[in-house]
């Protein structure tokens, strides 16, 4: 049972002529489904918690980072049980800004090539990360399926979605972004303890726990992150200097971050911080702000995505597309 969540404001200009050819596909294939269309903010995270409560265990996503990652909320929220989560699959057709997620799958805007990866593709389990959260004593989950990130990167993500209005969506919104939260952020003081045992305690700059290597419109932040491997990967960076950012902005994008001396990374299941400050942050680049201690949680083979059926383990997709 197919069900597909489209989300209109994503690459809009298009959207009209691919969902009228994923329509004709799907009647060439004889393929039964319904779908349903984004109205506001989370809205497929409702609508995903919806469908599968109703019993359809195929997901497609039409859309960017934010309306897949609302969609994985929904169905990791749902009241199903265990095992009807279990034989849940989703796909993605990337529409987006970004795409970050999508990126490392080797899936972008050629939406028919997206589409025929999601129908002859195979079932890979797949990671999803667990940020929780306390207000007024009750506890909060958040789920992401590519990244969550403190400090300049979820400045960045301000100050990119804003540029919108004014440039359209480009890749570049979230580079300029960058050169602004370079000037409006303050730094926050914050320890980190990984699986258990105290990694750093300083001022943070720069918080990013991933699942997938890409943010930012394809910034390669955390190379290792693989969403198969059951760990995520992480950075903490104290504040450079104006010297350091210049030199070493190119690593933002070769995957060479780790390299620098003010860049502390780290892997692992289970991360806490503690901080007693409000905290900026973003979720596959859906904001959020909380006050207080916070826990980031690795939770292993969570999903089933449908890949290329060319993916092997520890293999990014793009090593695939470049032969």
């Amino acid at each position: 049972m197919l069900a597909i969540i489209i989300n209109p404001k994503s690459g809009k200009k298009a959207m009209r002529a691919q969902r009228i050819y994923l329509w004709k596909l799907l009647r060439a294939r004889h393929q039964p489904f319904t779908y349903r269309v984004t109205k506001y903010a989370n809205h497929a995270l409702e609508l995903a918690r919806e469908l599968v409560e109703k019993g359809y265990d195929q997901i497609l996503v039409l859309g960017g980072d934010g309306t897949l990652s609302e969609a994985i909320n929904g169905i990791m929220r749902a009241n199903i049980t265990p095992e009807q989560r279990s034989k849940i699959q989703f796909g993605l057709m990337p529409r987006g800004t970004g795409n970050d997620f999508a990126r490392f799958w080797g899936l972008n805007k050629h939406f028919k090539r997206s589409l025929q990866l999601f129908f002859d593709g195979k079932v890979q389990p797949i990671d999803v990360g667990c940020l929780t959260y306390w207000r007024n004593g009750v506890e909060h989950h958040r789920y992401f399926i590519n990244s969550i990130g403190f400090g300049i990167d979820s400045l960045t993500n301000v100050y990119g979605q804003q540029l919108k209005y004014y440039l359209g969506s480009h890749h570049i919104n979230y580079t300029l972004g960058f050169f602004i939260a370079l000037i409006k952020l303050k730094d926050q003081l914050m320890q980190l303890f990984v699986d258990g045992k105290p990694f750093i305690k300083g001022k943070m700059f720069h918080l990013n726990i991933a699942n997938g290597p890409y943010n930012g419109g394809g910034m390669k932040q955390n190379a290792d992150a693989d969403p198969r491997d059951g760990i995520l990967h992480g950075m903490f960076l104290e504040r450079p200097t104006l010297w350091q950012i210049c030199s070493g902005f190119s690593n933002l994008f070769n995957g060479g971050l780790y390299k620098l001396p003010f860049v502390h990374p780290f892997s692992g299941k289970d991360f806490i911080v503690r901080t007693r400050e409000h905290t900026l942050l973003e979720a596959d680049g859906i904001q959020l702000d909380f006050m207080g201690d916070f826990e980031i949680n690795c939770v292993h083979n969570a999903l089933n995505m449908v890949v290329p059926k060319y993916c092997e383990p520890g293999k990014e997709i793009h090593d695939f597309l470049k032969k």
